[in-house]
């Protein structure tokens, strides 16, 4: 789980206005974005898929049709460069594609950005919300080179999205990998991260958790059905807590692939373990953490085995002093689908 080199730190974030901001809706008619056009041109050579809402049901092969009243889910992707050239990835967009108050949710180590489509629906009558599938994982490409998949990359793509979205500033929400990305981000000089939330994943991430990763991270488990490929996501994921039946079906549908077999596995590129072959050894990420300045919400799932209760409380003290929130009942990760953590997190951006 390194973080890889060169990643430069430095001073602390410019300062912001304190003013209290009107809401999407209010202050809409009062706003103009310059980079309208530029963008505009993008989406006309983006794929978009819009699904009209209304309800939430599975068919019969196991895929979802996700809907929510009133509300559109986009699809886009985005090419990306890395040190062996370019690759694509997908990002969801929900809410407003005019709206300039930009939300960006970064899913799991092996999950995707369909992760996120409760709170998503939740915020995007207040926010532009970006959800994207990090490269090797849901429908973005895997790559060439695997020696690329890590942190560096990761950054660079989501730099790399930030930019596409036009937005000068953003709120990130992210969830273990995610919340890492987030505080690399945060911790750069000038650093474009408004708001941060870190979901159950902290500056110092013990041996014994990676080694429980890297007893079902990079397998390429198959299965006869798709039933049964979701009871193998229960299994592995049952740390997320207590979850409806239509929760857990959404999580695993949109984590499955049907392979030429006609077989059932996950969506994300084995090679991901490749990461876990070495010994794991304790992260310390504490360099990172002491450079974020930007006000920070820290979601810990009581039960962590990843983020460790004394991790949590010492990042209450130092660096940004973060906000911390615990769900009983839940270890690695929440998975911001319960109203009470949707409202938590909702209710923190909305401070800004």
């Amino acid at each position: 789980m390194g973080v890889g080199s060169g990643v430069l730190l430095g001073r602390e974030l410019p300062s912001r206005s304190q003013r209290t901001p009107l809401s999407y809706r209010e202050s809409r008619k009062m706003q103009t974005y310059s980079g309208r056009g530029s963008r505009d041109e993008l989406r006309r050579r983006a794929r978009v898929v819009c699904y009209d809402i209304c309800s939430s049901h599975y068919g019969r092969d196991g895929h979802a049709v996700t809907t929510v009243a009133n509300n559109k889910m986009r699809e886009l992707d985005l090419s990306c460069l890395g040190t062996h050239g370019f690759h694509r990835i997908q990002y969801y967009e929900w809410g407003d594609a005019d709206n300039p108050r930009v939300v960006i949710c970064v899913h799991g180590l092996t999950r995707n950005g369909r992760d996120f489509d409760d709170l998503a629906t939740a915020l995007s009558s207040e926010y532009r919300v970006l959800c994207p599938d990090v490269a090797g994982r849901g429908k973005s490409e895997w790559l060439s080179h695997k020696e690329d998949y890590g942190y560096p990359l990761y950054c660079s793509d989501m730099a790399a999205l930030i930019a596409r979205s036009g937005a000068q500033i953003v709120d990130w929400v992210g969830t273990s990998m995610g919340g890492l990305i987030g505080m690399f981000l945060a911790a750069q000089p000038n650093s474009p991260v408004r708001r941060l939330v870190m979901n159950d994943v902290g500056a110092f991430i013990p041996k014994a958790s990676l080694e429980r990763l890297s007893n079902y991270v990079g397998k390429d488990p198959r299965y006869a059905s798709f039933d049964e490929f979701e009871q193998y996501i229960r299994g592995i994921s049952a740390p997320f807590g207590p979850l409806t039946d239509a929760q857990w079906r959404h999580l695993a549908q949109t984590n499955a692939s049907q392979f030429d077999d006609g077989r059932w596995g996950p969506n994300y590129d084995p090679a991901l373990g490749l990461a876990f072959r070495a010994e794991p050894a304790d992260a310390v990420l504490w360099p990172f953490w002491d450079q974020v300045r930007c006000p920070t919400l820290l979601l810990r799932g009581a039960e962590s085995d990843l983020l460790l209760a004394e991790t949590a409380r010492e990042m209450t003290r130092r660096g940004p002093k973060a906000k911390l929130v615990e769900f009983a009942g839940i270890g690695h990760a929440p998975m911001l689908m319960a109203e009470d953590q949707i409202n938590v997190v909702r209710d923190f951006l909305g401070q800004g």
